[in-house]
């Protein structure tokens, strides 16, 4: 029997998530490779091996919809010639991601969350973006995201 997601696991795995992301800026900027980590986030965070994905990343406005492996992966690394616009947003590099969720909701097989998070650059910059990410579980009974929107919130500027 499938138990329902519960909000420490959500926390678990947007925790895991954000160190993932920036351990791929910490390989690129040591010359290390950042490649095999970045296809090592993808692979541990979503679902792409298990079904479908709706993934819309944060600064992708052309072709910004991705629903395979290699898209996504281009868009935390750039350097696809497919979708030319990437420059790689897991190559800032960022210091560290904060996730604030505003909303959860949890079934047994899936779950929810809505919120903003926070990407803390080098300099000290931070930027806010926000995001829904949908998770279930897969036959191995580990969380993946399957449903990822993520944007900047809207300026009055």
């Amino acid at each position: 029997m499938q138990k329902v997601i519960t909000e420490p696991e959500i926390n678990q795995i947007q925790q895991e998530w954000g160190k993932s992301l920036v351990h791929i800026g910490e390989a690129f900027t040591k010359n290390d490779d950042y490649k095999s980590a970045a296809i090592n986030h993808v692979n541990t965070f979503y679902g792409y091996n298990d079904g479908e994905v709706l993934f819309k990343p944060t600064l992708a406005n052309n072709r910004q919809f991705r629903k395979t492996f290699e898209s996504a992966l281009s868009y935390f690394i750039g350097r696809n010639p497919e979708f030319p616009q990437d420059i790689g947003f897991a190559l800032v590099p960022w210091k560290e991601v904060r996730f604030e969720n505003s909303g959860l909701i949890l079934k047994k097989k899936f779950a929810v969350a809505m919120g903003n998070y926070y990407f803390l650059d080098f300099t000290g910059r931070e930027v806010k973006v926000e995001y829904t990410f949908g998770f279930f579980r897969n036959s191995e009974g580990r969380l993946k995201i399957n449903l990822h929107h993520s944007s900047i919130p809207h300026s009055n500027d």
